[in-house]
């Protein structure tokens, strides 16, 4: 169950930042968190986060200070 939280909450993270085009290191820095929080990283957060760094790489979404 714990497993599922993290990946609902790693989903609304990652879906904030796109729906704002920008992250901020902080929000970054969460969402790493979140993805180490269960010690375990599972394909839909895998999947997840290659979303994010693709969209930080081409950038549709900029990661900002703050």
């Amino acid at each position: 169950m714990l497993h599922k939280r993290s990946a609902e909450k790693l989903s609304e993270a990652i879906k904030k930042a796109i729906d704002d085009h920008q992250i901020t290191n902080t929000e970054y820095e969460e969402i790493m968190a979140i993805v180490n929080e269960d010690g375990v990283i599972d394909p839909q957060e895998r999947q997840l986060l290659a979303l994010l760094q693709d969209m930080i790489t081409n950038k549709s979404v900029k990661r900002i200070p703050g």
